[in-house]
């Protein structure tokens, strides 16, 4: 078995990554944090990019972010749902509807309340 450091695990190798200049957005986003760079440095990763638009645009990096966070919200809701209906389907019982089972869930709640 192998063993890794937590660094490894949340490290995303994409931000290392040195960007491409293959269209004309990203010659444009290259050049412009290049300009914002120490002199001499030849290369820009997107980690670069991801700090200078930190530091200059965060909208536009926490509208990414929200709705990242809102798809793997969703996502999640998802997976309870499959995993819900599979454990019904192996134990011989009826799937719930949607609003079957937040009704249920909320009757529940309210008794221990």
């Amino acid at each position: 078995m192998k063993i890794i450091a937590e660094e490894q695990v949340t490290q995303n190798p994409t931000l290392d990554e040195v960007v491409a200049q293959d269209s004309q957005m990203k010659t444009w986003i290259v050049d412009y944090v290049g300009s914002r760079q120490e002199e001499g440095t030849q290369e820009i990763t997107v980690s670069m990019i991801v700090e200078t638009m930190a530091q200059e645009f965060p909208e536009f990096l926490m509208a990414i972010a929200e709705e990242n966070w809102v798809r793997g919200y969703r996502q999640a809701l998802e997976d309870i749902n499959v995993g819900r209906t599979a454990e019904q389907a192996e134990n011989g019982q009826r799937t719930l509807t949607e609003v079957e089972w937040v009704e249920g869930h909320r009757k529940h709640h309210d008794q221990n309340d």
